[in-house]
Parts: C-alpha cells; structure tokens; sequence
C-alpha cells in the first residue's frame, strides 16, 4: 500500500478490525516516514452497469447514488447513518440479484421505498424528481397516495 504522504510502497499493518460494513479497516504504517493511515479492504464485486431512460449505460456508482439521497434528505432529521444504511441496503440488494445490468427505475423504486420508511418528506422530495412530476396535480396525487398507505 503506497503511503499518501510520501509516497513510499511499502507499509505494514498496525491494526485490523471488522467494521458493520462488512468491510476490514487497516491502520497502516509507512516504513519510511514512519507516519499511520487508515485503509478499508471489501469484497469487489462485479461491476453492474446501470440502464439509464435514454439506453444510456453507466457503472454503478454508490456516491452518486448518497449524493441524490443527501439532497431529498436535505434540512431533515435524517442522519448520514441512515443514509449509508440505504446506499449499503440498495448496493447490497443490486448484487443479491446476480446481474449485470440494472434499469435507473429499479434503482429509483427501491430508494423511494426506503426512503419512505425513514421519512416521507425526503420520499416526496426524491419522488418529485424520479418520477418528474408534470404539475401540482400529480404532486398532489402522490401525497394522497401516502395519505391512504398511512390509513391502512
């Protein structure tokens, strides 16, 4: 592992934990300047390829993904925990399902369903955008849409 401050290749390992991210944290430290990082080691898994409306491809990307979270959740009680906890159960979700390309609208339906959960008005918000409301009407018509799930 090369050191980000000096740049030198070789590092060994002070300490290895377990983090709930399934994931291994490393603190490191440089043989030459002698001075501690932390790394995370998880399991690569295959790339999936998202399907955007226009036919479109792209690689899954998880940060873009928090970053479309971040901003419904914006001005929310709702933690950066939780909002990992979604990027982490949708990532895991993705490569639960074995393949390798997945349409933008299965993406979108499995945030807003657990964004939902967490809190309806960042479920609106991202609504809004995914499913690109034309007008009040339809605005209006998700929030009773809610209203009635609330009911039962």
């Amino acid at each position: 592992m090369q050191c980000p401050y000096c740049n030198y290749k070789e590092s060994k390992v002070v300490d290895s934990r377990h983090t709930d991210r399934k994931s291994i944290r490393r603190r490191r430290e440089c043989e030459s300047c002698k001075k501690r990082f932390t790394t995370y080691e998880k399991i690569e898994m295959t790339p999936v390829m998202v399907v955007k409306k226009d036919n479109n491809r792209e690689y899954f990307d998880r940060e873009k993904l928090k970053n479309g979270i971040l901003k419904s959740c914006e001005k929310r009680p709702v933690s950066v925990e939780q909002i990992d906890d979604i990027v982490y159960y949708i990532e895991n979700e993705i490569n639960k399902l074995y393949i390798s390309e997945i349409e933008t609208g299965e993406i979108g339906e499995m945030v807003m369903d657990r964004l939902k959960e967490v809190d309806e008005v960042a479920y609106v918000r991202f609504a809004s955008v995914y499913r690109q409301f034309k007008d009040i009407n339809t605005f209006v018509a998700e929030l009773k849409n809610i209203l009635t799930e609330k009911g039962n």
